[in-house]
């Protein structure tokens, strides 16, 4: 029998909410993005390029928790688009150096911050010391859940 959600405790938990704030804000970051032909996972890749320099693409795999395959549809999104471009590592062929173009870097300087804006809507006027607290305790939970995860525990 599913519990009636008025009822119950899980569907105001913490977790419950940050599940929906997960999804309003990738919503409205979706919403920023569209009128550049940018989706969320393209705007992270352009982001680390444009603030941290050429990365190998199997690091971005692992930085943005993606799938190999996903980054890969990804990457050859902004290729085509003349936003990134890869090239093979001198010592290994078959691993790709990422780099911003200079056509992803106009873009970039073009776009607005997403997350700067998402932030100012969400929490403005919100004390400090409540998103430190909430971020720390989102912290430990998220930590402690991949802990549990590589640690091979019966689900």
């Amino acid at each position: 029998m599913v519990a009636n959600k008025e009822r119950d405790p899980n569907h105001e938990s913490a977790g419950a909410w940050a599940k929906k704030y997960y999804f309003a804000s990738r919503a409205v970051l979706e919403s920023i993005l569209r009128p550049y032909d940018l989706g969320p996972t393209q705007w992270y890749v352009l982001y680390r390029l444009a603030n941290a320099g050429p990365t190998k693409q199997r690091d971005l795999v692992r930085m943005l928790n993606v799938e190999r395959a996903t980054l890969s549809g990804v990457v050859a999104a902004l290729v085509r688009k003349g936003l990134v471009e890869q090239i093979p590592e001198p010592n290994d062929q078959r691993q790709r150096l990422l780099r911003i173009t200079g056509a992803g870097a106009e873009l970039w300087d073009t776009l607005p911050d997403p997350i700067g804006l998402i932030m100012s809507v969400a929490f403005d006027g919100v004390d400090e010391a409540d998103l430190a607290t909430t971020a720390r305790v989102l912290k430990l939970g998220a930590h402690r859940l991949t802990t549990h995860l590589s640690e091979g525990a019966e689900q």
